[in-house]
C-alpha cells in the first residue's frame, strides 16, 4: 500500500509539474518583447526601423532607440551643444510619437571610433533593456559613425553575456538575436533580406518620427542634399514632402522575402522594413522569428 500510495504522489507531483510547464510556455510566449535598436545619429533608426518599432510599440511591446553620437556635427549652421540638444530634444519627440524610448549617447558626430569604452556603453545598454532583439547597421557604409556603429554593437554580441565585462551592470544569461537594417551596400557582401515586413500600416507613424527631427529634414539634409529650397513652408506641405522623399523602389530580394512572409499579397506590399540575421547572436528558429516578429500571417 505504502508503495502504490508513493507510485500515486509521483503521479501526481508529475503531472503537476508538467501542466506548470505547459502554464509556463504560454505565458513565455506573450511576454512583451524587449527590443533595442542603434543607430550612429539621433534619425538612424527611424530611418531603418521606424515602421517596425511603431508596431512593436502598438502591441505592447518594448522599444529603445539608442543614438551613439549626439549629432552635434549635423547641421550647416548650428553646432557643439547647442545642436546636440536640440537632435537629443527632436530625438526624442521622435519616440514619444510613437510611444517608444530615445536615447542620445554622449559621443561627438564624426568622431565615432570602435573603442573599449563606447563599447562598455552599448553593452551597458543592451544588458539594461534585457534585450530579446538587438539592431544596428552592418560594418560598412559611407559614413565611418555607420560603420563603427555596426562594428560596436557586432562587439558586445557574446559580450553581454560575459559577467566580467562591464561588471557594473549586470550580465545576461543568453545572448539576444542580433539584426542588421538594410543597405545598398554591395562590398564586401551584399544585404540579405532574412525578414521582411510590410510597414503600410504605420507608413504614417514612420513619418510622424522623421517630421520631428526637423534641424535634419527640413534644413541639414534639404542642404546637403541641394534641396534647401524645395522644402514647403507649412508644416503640412512639409510632411507631405517628406513622405514623398521616402518612396523607393522595394529591391528584388527584399520583394522575395515579403512574398515569401505574406504570400501573394506581398507583391503588392509598398512599404517595408527588412532585417539581416548576424550570425554572431543567437540564431532564431521559424518560431523564434514569428515570436520577435509577430506581424505575419499564419501559415
Amino acid at each position: 500500500m505504502r508503495n502504490a500510495g508513493l507510485a500515486l504522489m509521483v503521479v501526481v507531483v508529475c503531472t503537476l509539474a508538467a501542466k506548470g510547464t505547459e502554464r509556463a510556455m504560454p505565458e513565455e510566449a506573450a511576454r512583451p518583447l524587449n527590443i533595442i535598436a542603434f543607430g550612429a545619429h539621433p534619425d538612424d533608426c527611424d530611418l531603418n526601423a521606424g515602421g517596425v518599432a511603431a508596431k512593436w510599440a502598438a502591441a505592447g511591446h518594448h522599444v529603445r532607440f539608442v543614438s551613439v553620437t549626439n549629432g552635434d556635427a549635423g547641421h550647416q549652421e548650428q553646432g557643439g551643444a547647442q545642436l546636440g540638444a536640440r537632435r537629443r530634444a527632436e530625438a526624442q519627440e521622435a519616440g514619444r510619437r510613437i510611444g517608444i524610448e530615445y536615447v542620445v549617447l554622449d559621443n561627438h558626430d564624426g568622431e565615432l571610433l570602435p573603442d573599449l569604452n563606447v563599447r562598455g556603453q552599448i553593452i551597458r545598454q543592451i544588458r539594461q533593456w534585457h534585450a530579446d532583439l538587438v539592431l544596428s547597421p552592418r560594418p560598412n557604409d559611407y559614413h565611418p559613425d555607420h560603420r563603427y556603429t555596426g562594428v560596436l554593437v557586432q562587439d558586445a554580441a557574446y559580450m553581454v553575456t560575459v559577467p566580467n565585462v562591464a561588471s557594473d551592470t549586470p550580465s545576461l544569461r543568453a545572448n539576444p538575436v542580433f539584426m542588421y537594417f538594410e543597405d545598398d551596400f554591395k562590398k564586401p557582401a551584399p544585404f540579405s533580406p532574412d525578414i521582411a515586413v510590410s510597414i503600410d500600416d504605420v507608413i504614417d507613424k514612420k513619418i510622424a518620427m522623421l517630421d520631428a527631427h526637423v534641424s535634419q529634414f527640413y534644413e541639414w539634409l534639404a542642404w546637403h542634399d541641394g534641396q534647401l529650397a524645395q522644402v514647403p513652408a507649412s508644416a503640412d506641405a512639409r510632411r507631405a514632402w517628406l513622405k514623398k522623399s521616402q518612396i523607393r523602389e522595394i529591391p528584388p530580394a527584399v520583394r522575395a522575402s515579403l512574398v515569401a512572409r505574406y504570400g501573394a499579397a506581398g507583391q503588392s506590399v509598398a512599404n517595408a522594413e527588412a532585417f539581416e540575421i548576424c550570425e554572431y547572436g543567437a540564431r532564431p528558429d521559424e518560431a523564434g522569428i514569428r515570436r520577435l516578429f509577430p506581424f505575419f500571417p499564419a501559415k
